[in-house]
């Protein structure tokens, strides 16, 4: 399955690109310094009025197609005077630009002015050009790229996290991965299927993943860091990240970048090479027609092995009972058989060569294998044995069997990943010239197969997890994942009788498929399956936009009306997995029935003192029919936004949102943003603003149990419900409701001409009322009531749910300086950015009366929830990057700061681990032997720096030397790579 999409996709790729069509209607050129006469690399073009635009190459070059002639050509660039340029057909033209006035580029976010710019906007965007970070920059994935460039975002890989290991997610101002909302091309995109259920940050949360675009595909990405529910919706609480899709024409590129962690901590600590990664990007644009018309495609390819960082496994690997089984397995003897064969056992536990005289003797006078074991079969009761409760004989064992600690380690570190992408952009002018109408589409398909691990089930783990008849050894079951990502949009607009006028229609869907192998079904022993296949969830969304929009430049200074309406369905959905994956069997393999086992305990599968595990696949638990679910919702929502220049000097932007979803009811949101220019360089800027967010479908629709562990390495079977189930009513846990959200923001830009300086300060506050939070696990009564019959009948010993528990605030302070200058013919890029920020709890948990009552507000809202709201990510981020293009030399040097923070881990003094702070430097050395052809090397992470350790009692036997549940930038060490790139045009 994972070749077959992958051949598809490069089939798909290979089929377009050798494809080529005459250029009409388009306009080249290249840009230059006209002090030095060097090339430009990173201005931007566009056509004045409109958003059709490009950024020049590192050779200054660039290339627009244009539906019309004459047209007006704005050239702009950080620290030089913006030209204008009108050309009246298709030609190659010439720009020389002058020191002075910085400008940054027209914005498709934050504001419905189509000649608006991110310095002149009324709300902080960050406009993050892909084609420097792509090509000079150690990152390659799109969550890596923005956690490195922009302070005010956070992601990182996760481990030993189920599901979680596969898809990153992101997180925009300390807010949730839910609480920012992803466009592509200005349209909603949809969500990822997954629920963040394990103990990372953003847990209970819904995401998007933004590794299911590549990064080769993307022009440019615009951060709105401000509350935008107001013009855009529900999620848009944080903020809005636009990606904006490649439409060049006529140019051929080609990317390999392969690199691997070289690093003093790799292999477990021992030092050397791991975690090789490749990545195959091509991209080509194709001219359309004779009127501008353009498809641009890109292909993605990309292997990525494990890391592993855990030390020598220090628990216990093995039982007294595993010796035994050693020395009969060696033998030849059937284990099965072996278990109720006290004669076997007697005889085979006289050749374990640790175990002492009167230990041996022992074993040969017993009577009967309860007195070895503990275990009554007949009664299914547990008491002292012979082999039950002796001393470790670990150390000892692993003599025996050859093997050392190092063998028993689990997988710690990034998962192993194989994905294949396709991104097409097309566009298609037709009719009447005068009018612009085009015909666009957009999307794209992306298959990733993840490969990780969990708990490694020793031969000795409690509860017989390890399952000894089937490996000898025990296992390290991993959890495989396809995961299939589909989008779409397309639509059509231009302009009637002034009017700009789009209609759209976007789909996307996201499907999570869960394997499970290397692992068995404790319940059907020697006989189980190693592999499962546990179902899915998915998640699919379509919307219909209408979007109209004038501005009149004859009222006031200019002013822009804008309107419309949207229609979304979504629809989120668990598949079942085969029956093995989930249940539980008695001794002859039939579907375990509890009445028939409590009236007979001697049909109970255990090991052989008697132990239990959970049913299902060690690991990941299948889901189950009661699981399953097809829940489905639609919205609709009214918006209308004006924004005027009231006059040279003053902006002020109104935008009111009417949004009505068929499950929760509706919500009216409101935003006011104004701009006051005290000069012709420094600008003031604020906003105040409502917003919300629907509680998603993944959270109402939601349930599972999963075998969770703690910091010791204690499982713990822990069930998720919904808020419309028994267990709910009975702890009184109400049906979720949207949160909702009051934003205010105050800042000042500033361009310093004869310095070439950009400096823009924004501070924020965000309150969210009725947050939704995954509450902490509440345990099993075991008193016979109504409640306890739930847990019984489920096998599970905690549960969870989604609820709006509390209600927080975020402050903080974002700060972006950009500079630019020249050193002899090179030109040298300084950008520093940075966010101070702080979310906290406010006022008490929101319970109810039950919870309250039973004393149980402390789990409804846990300690660890805590953690992970206010101290799992940094509160304090920065970055300074330091680009220089010398002649053909490119020379990138980042620094990030990472704030500290803390892990959710009990001190035995109390408090939680804190995580110190640190600078992770970037370098990379590139050369153009030809206009071509480029080389670049370089390092993530140069000086190999790791996070703080954890206390040895928090590790898990020291398996989690470093933080599993919070990471500031992962635990990889150095990161050194090298890429060829090819440029034809």
């Amino acid at each position: 399955m994972k070749n077959f999409l992958l051949f598809k996709i490069c089939l798909i790729v290979g089929l377009f690109f050798p494809l080529a069509i005459a250029a009409q209607g388009t306009i080249t050129g290249t840009i230059t310094d006209v002090g030095s006469n060097t090339p430009l690399p990173g201005v931007n073009i566009i056509i004045k009025g409109t958003t059709n635009g490009a950024i020049s190459d590192f050779d200054g070059k660039f290339s627009i197609d244009v539906a019309k002639f004459p047209v007006t050509v704005v050239v702009s660039s950080v620290g030089f005077n913006t030209k204008e340029i009108v050309v009246t057909s298709a030609q190659n033209i010439k720009v020389s630009l002058q020191e002075g006035v910085s400008l940054d580029e027209v914005m498709l976010i934050g504001s419905r002015n189509p000649s608006r710019t991110s310095v002149d906007t009324a709300v902080p965007v960050d406009v993050i050009d892909m084609t420097e970070l792509t090509t000079a920059g150690p990152q390659v994935s799109v969550t890596q790229i923005l956690n490195y460039v922009a302070p005010s975002f956070s992601s990182n890989t996760q481990t030993v996290s189920d599901g979680t290991d596969h898809i990153d997610p992101a997180q925009l101002r300390g807010l949730g991965p839910d609480q920012v909302l992803v466009l592509v091309n200005g349209k909603r995109r949809h969500t990822s299927s997954l629920v963040n259920v394990n103990g990372t940050p953003g847990r209970g949360s819904v995401g998007t993943d933004l590794n299911a675009i590549p990064a080769a595909s993307i022009k440019r990405i615009e951060v709105l860091r401000d509350g935008a529910a107001a013009q855009y919706g529900s999620d848009a609480i944080a903020g809005v990240i636009n990606i904006v899709l490649k439409n060049n024409v006529n140019e051929l590129t080609a990317t390999v970048t392969t690199g691997a962690n070289i690093s003093k901590n790799a292999n477990d600590h021992d030092g050397g090479v791991d975690g090789e990664k490749t990545q195959i990007d091509l991209n080509y644009g194709i001219p359309l027609g004779d009127n501008g018309g353009v498809i641009n495609l890109t292909g993605s390819l990309t292997s990525r092995e494990r890391t592993s960082r855990a030390k020598p496994f220090s628990g216990s690997i093995f039982s007294a009972y595993n010796a035994v089984e050693w020395q009969a397995y060696n033998a030849g003897f059937n284990l099965s058989e072996l278990r109720t064969d006290l004669g076997a056992i007697q005889t085979f536990a006289q050749l374990v060569p640790y175990f002492d005289n009167s230990l041996k003797t022992q074993i040969a006078n017993a009577n009967s294998i309860e007195e070895l074991s503990g275990y009554n079969i007949a009664t299914g009761t547990q008491g002292t044995g012979i082999l039950k409760g002796l001393p470790n004989y670990t150390d000892q064992e692993l003599l025996v069997r050859g093997q050392t600690r190092d063998d028993y380690n689990m997988s710690v570190g990034q998962s192993g990943l194989d994905q294949g992408q396709f991104m097409g952009n097309l566009e298609i002018p037709f009719g009447d010239k005068e009018n612009e109408t085009k015909f666009y589409a957009f999307g794209g398909l992306s298959y990733r197969h993840g490969d990780a691990s969990g708990f490694y089930r020793a031969p000795g783990t409690g509860s017989g997890r390890g399952n000894t008849l089937a490996y000898i050894n025990g296992f390290l079951p991993n959890i495989e994942s396809d995961i299939i990502d589909k989008s779409l949009g397309f639509g059509i607009s231009g302009k009637i009788n002034d009017w700009n006028i789009d209609l759209s229609h976007t789909w996307g869907k996201n499907t999570f498929a869960y394997i499970i192998t290397n692992t068995t079904n404790f319940y059907l022993q020697a006989s189980s399956p190693t592999e499962f296949d546990a179902g899915l969830n998915g998640f699919q969304q379509n919307t219909v936009n209408l979007d109209m929009s004038k501005f009149y430049d004859d009222i006031m200074s200019g002013l822009n009306i804008a309107f419309g309406a949207e229609y979304r369905v979504e629809n989120f959905f668990i598949e079942a997995g085969e029956e093995s994956s989930y249940e539980r069997y008695d001794i002859n393999g039939e579907v375990a029935s509890g009445v028939a086992i409590s009236a007979n305990p001697s049909l109970k599968v255990t090991d052989f003192y008697g132990d239990q595990p959970s049913e299902g696949a060690q690991v990941f638990k299948g889901f189950t029919p009661e699981n399953a679910v097809d829940a489905k919702r639609n919205s609709m929502a009214l918006y209308v936004d004006v924004e005027g220049d009231l006059s040279e000097e003053f902006l002020m932007s109104v935008a009111a949102r009417y949004e009505d979803f068929s499950d929760f009811g509706s919500t009216l949101n409101g935003k006011l943003a104004m701009r006051y220019k005290l000069n012709e360089n420094t600008n003031i800027r604020g906003a105040i603003s409502t917003g919300f967010r629907a509680p998603s479908l993944h959270q109402q629709f939601y349930s599972k149990s999963n075998t969770l562990f703690n910091d010791q390495g204690i499982s713990q079977e822990v069930g998720t419900f919904t808020n419309n189930s028994r267990a709910a009513k009975l702890f009184g846990i109400p049906k979720l409701k949207e949160e909702t959200s009051f934003n205010a923001s105050l800042g000042f830009t500033s361009k310093i001409p004869s310095a070439n300086l950009t400096i823009t300060v924004d501070g924020f506050f965000i309150a969210i009322d009725d947050r939704i939070t995954y509450t902490g696990n509440f345990s099993n009564p075991n008193d016979g009531s109504a409640l306890s019959d739930v847990f019984d009948n489920l096998d599970i010993g905690q549960a969870a749910f989604f609820a709006n528990a509390i209600d927080t605030e975020t402050k903080g302070i974002d700060v972006v300086i950009a500079h630019k200058t020249n050193i002899g013919k090179g030109t040298l890029t300084n950008n520093l950015a940075a966010t101070f920020s702080k979310t906290t709890k406010v006022g008490a948990t929101k319970g109810s009366d039950i919870l309250t009552n039973a004393g149980l507000l402390n789990t409804y809202f846990d300690e660890s929830s805590r953690i992970y709201l206010e101290m799992a990510i940094p509160r304090v981020k920065a970055n300074l990057a330091n680009n220089l293009d010398m002649g053909n030399w490119n020379f990138f040097l980042r620094n990030a700061f990472f704030g500290s923070v803390e892990d959710t881990g009990n001190l035995t003094g109390g408090g939680h681990p804190e995580i110190g702070s640190v600078v992770v430097t970037d370098l990379t050395v590139g050369y153009n032997f030809n206009d071509s052809l480029r080389l670049t090397v370089g390092a993530n992470n140069l000086f190999d720096i790791y996070p703080d350790t954890l206390p040895d009692y928090l590790t898990s036997s020291n398996q989690f030397v470093y933080s599993r549940r919070v990471s500031q930038f992962g635990n990889n060490g150095r990161y050194v790579f090298g890429r060829i790139s090819f440029n034809l045009k």
